[in-house]
């Protein structure tokens, strides 16, 4: 799959449940490349952002769109890695502000 079509496919299925492209389309198009490079690289698509551990089981909290994503944009607009956005955030209407990182520390790999 090419990152187009990844963008067709999500976009298809996000925005209805109220969850946009970050109107960066180059950060957008940087991000989706990344989740297929992680796709290939572990078989799911892991969340660009953060190190996954290539266990499937231990990551299946990060798997985009990752568990963290609804509280995120609800709080701040937008998830951890700005892949996902809502509608104000992309239209300048929340500022954009730092997303903590809610993964729970023991899930990091370093």
């Amino acid at each position: 799959m090419d990152v187009e079509k990844l963008f067709d496919m999500l976009k298809k299925v996000q925005e209805p449940q109220g969850y946009y492209f970050n109107a960066d389309r180059e950060r957008t198009f940087e991000l989706l490349e990344a989740l297929l490079q992680n796709k290939a690289r572990y078989g799911y698509m892991a969340c660009p952002c953060r190190l996954a551990s290539g266990d499937r089981e231990n990551d299946k909290d990060i798997i985009c769109p990752c568990v963290y994503r609804t509280p995120d944009v609800a709080e701040y607009g937008a998830c951890y890695c700005s892949l996902y956005v809502s509608e104000d955030w992309n239209t300048g209407k929340i500022p954009h502000d730092f997303v903590p990182e809610r993964r729970p520390p023991e899930k990091i790999v370093f």
